[in-house]
């Protein structure tokens, strides 16, 4: 074996050692907040039924390429540091999609479909499941690429203004996930070892995100998604807010 590429080796077995050395002390740490991205809470699918109603037969087109667009264009604009709030994302990811699939996006149809993202609400298992966490004295937070807005309009459309201790966004960062700054908010808000926090991811790139930055991560599954293949995945996963109770109680 070339000397460098016997270094190279070397170099990655000792990095793989520290990694599983690492993961093995923060699962054996209690437990003392769990951080929720906005989706495994809020039920975003009333969004793409609205475009369909508004264009049949183009809406679930639109929906997909718009929602696609919307994080790409977050990402793009993190890492070219040029950043724009997720309101701003969000309405020019509708912007190129209706473009780029020729669909006559009218004034007051575009009005309306932006308007859908204050009209949220939570998804039917979440205020039990919060419930059942929030009795194991556990914190309890969200951290989101959406803007405060956008959340705080989801959290009192659905009740939820009082059942979290923390409520980030990463346009206080500037930076979206997932941006080591964006993860390290709850962090530095909680005062807790990165390994006392548990994630819940809705997107399987932000189920690997979290995992990457440190945090144990449970992937709340609810589109029955295949994992992202970008070499870590998250603890473990479920297709519902049940699953994430369970797995709480099992570990915590």
């Amino acid at each position: 074996m070339h000397r460098s590429t016997r270094r190279q080796f070397v170099d990655g077995v000792a990095t793989g050692l520290l990694l599983a050395k690492q993961r093995a002390a923060s699962a054996a740490m209690p437990l003392k907040a769990v951080v929720f991205d906005a989706f495994p809470i809020l039920d975003p699918r009333p969004v793409a039924t609205l475009a369909e109603r508004l264009l049949p037969g183009q809406g679930a087109r639109l929906s997909d390429l718009w929602r696609i667009r919307q994080f790409e264009n977050a990402w793009l604009r993190t890492l070219s540091h040029r950043y724009a709030d997720f309101w701003r994302v969000t309405e020019d990811a509708l912007l190129f999609a209706s473009n780029a699939l020729a669909i006559d996006l009218t004034d007051e149809n575009r009005r309306r479909l932006m308007g859908a993202w204050l009209k949220l609400t939570c998804w039917p298992d979440v205020p039990a499941s919060l419930g059942a966490l929030k009795s194991r004295g556990l914190k309890l937070a969200l951290l989101s690429n959406m803007t405060p807005q956008m959340l705080e309009a989801g959290l009192e459309n659905s009740g939820l203004e009082k059942e979290f201790d923390g409520v980030f966004s990463t346009d206080s960062v500037k930076a979206y996930k997932p941006d080591p700054r964006a993860y390290g908010m709850a962090v530095d808000a909680f005062r807790a070892r990165i390994g006392e926090i548990l994630f819940v991811a809705f997107a399987g790139w932000d189920a690997a995100g979290a995992r990457s930055f440190g945090y144990r991560t449970f992937w709340v599954n609810r589109q029955s998604q295949p994992p992202e293949e970008l070499g870590t995945a998250a603890d473990a996963a479920g297709t519902s807010m049940n699953d994430l109770v369970a797995y709480v109680e099992a570990h915590h």
